[in-house]
């Protein structure tokens, strides 16, 4: 097995990464650090694995993986083409995140009751069987709209304490907005969910593709159902109050597969890198 002395990386936020490659290049695209989405291309045929996990490769040999809020740092990218396996060295760097103090929500959902633990623990299991679909979409290559217009209220990977009482990190992009404010598609993709769920209130999940979800918590009212195909810039709901929230706004979160991921990580920036190559030859 050789290794490459020194991996090329490309890390753009945006743009369609290429539909076809030359046979000696690979293409990575996105930051290398914490709850960050990687979407990548390899050549056609090609067989990747991320670590020691196979990663689904499409027929113009699209890649994506992901590592979540306190991931290690350093993997492995596999690439066997033509018989021959490389390794690619991949370290990605820390991040340091807030902690948000939060007063004034229902003690309810600080200390749910007993008698709703069930209810949230089968809307956990739900959300994790939704999370696990798998379809070979590439929905997701081009860099996502914002769902909804508004002041950022809350980011990806800060821990919140509510009443004092420290919880778990978020995960997600909060959005502050009027009830009833639009929420659109930031990818086109296919409803998986949509329910009302004791934390999250009415909560909408959409799947693009090779284990890709975003996923709209706290709505106000849905605009489209399970089964629906959404275009990107589509109404798919509407900004609400609803689950555990002390006023109206968006949650919006970004996951391949269980991994959680940083949605802004993967909206357009003006300090993107420039783009690189990774040789194969």
């Amino acid at each position: 097995m050789k290794v490459w002395g020194k991996a090329l990386l490309l890390c753009a936020l945006n743009g369609v990464l290429p539909a076809q490659l030359s046979a000696v290049e690979v293409i990575l695209d996105g930051h290398l650090t914490q709850g960050s989405l990687i979407r990548g291309t390899v050549p056609a045929g090609a067989k990747v694995w991320f670590n020691d996990k196979p990663l689904a490769v499409s027929a113009q040999g699209h890649v994506v993986f992901g590592i979540g809020r306190d991931a290690t740092l350093n993997h492995q990218l596999t690439v066997e083409h033509h018989g021959e396996q490389r390794q690619i060295p991949l370290s990605f760097s820390a991040r340091q995140y807030d902690i948000q103090r939060i007063t004034g929500v229902e003690q309810k959902y600080v200390e749910p009751p007993q008698e709703v633990r069930a209810r949230i623990a089968r809307d956990n299991k739900r959300v994790r069987e939704v999370r696990q679909t798998f379809t070979d979409k590439t929905l997701f290559l081009s860099a996502p709209l914002q769902p909804s217009e508004g002041r950022i209220s809350g980011v990806y990977g800060s821990q919140r304490v509510f009443n004092g009482q420290p919880r778990n990190p978020h995960f997600g992009l909060d959005i502050a907005a009027p009830v009833g404010a639009p929420v659109l598609a930031p990818w086109d993709g296919k409803v998986l969910l949509a329910e009302d769920l004791y934390f999250s209130g009415l909560t909408l999940i959409i799947d693009h593709g090779m284990g890709v979800t975003s996923t709209f918590m706290h709505l106000h009212r849905f605009h489209a159902a399970v089964g629906d195909t959404v275009k990107a810039g589509t109404k798919i709901a509407e900004v609400g109050a609803t689950g555990r929230v002390t006023g109206p706004h968006l949650d919006w979160r970004i996951n391949w597969f269980q991994e959680r991921l940083d949605p802004q990580l993967l909206l357009p920036a003006s300090d993107r890198p420039e783009p690189r190559r990774i040789p194969l030859n």
